[in-house]
């Protein structure tokens, strides 16, 4: 299984931005796609989760409302929709795809995982 995220970029505060993660390989066993993030000398961060059957989506805290996450399995593709971006927004953001049919909320939940793609969100 091959994550690629895209999508960051630079952004003033205020401003929103779309990562995309497309996931390619054998996807037959994979039911649930997530996000985290990680900022320099911070520890790895859940933001949003989605199951393959869209039930369940998890969504973290500090970007509760503001972040919105959504998944086409027919294109193998899921999207994180981030609105309202504050500077603390800024890291590093990875796509992680799980085989659990509940979406994890933990890293350890999920078996592969993207390069990841950078946000920086300016004051």
């Amino acid at each position: 299984v091959q994550l690629q995220a895209s999508g960051g970029g630079l952004v003033q505060a205020g401003g929103s931005l779309r990562l995309s993660c497309e996931a390619s390989g054998r996807l037959f066993n994979i039911f649930a796609l997530g996000w985290f993030r990680q900022a320099p000398e911070k520890e790895r961060e859940f933001v949003a989760a989605i199951s393959s059957s869209d039930i369940s989506t998890p969504i973290g805290d500090s970007v509760k409302g503001r972040f919105t996450i959504s998944r086409d399995s027919t294109k193998n593709m899921a999207w994180l929709q981030m609105d309202s971006l504050k500077p603390e927004d800024s890291a590093v953001y990875y796509c992680a795809a799980s085989t659990r049919r509940v979406a994890p909320t933990v890293g350890e939940g999920y078996e592969y995982w993207g390069q990841g793609t950078q946000v920086t969100v300016s004051s």
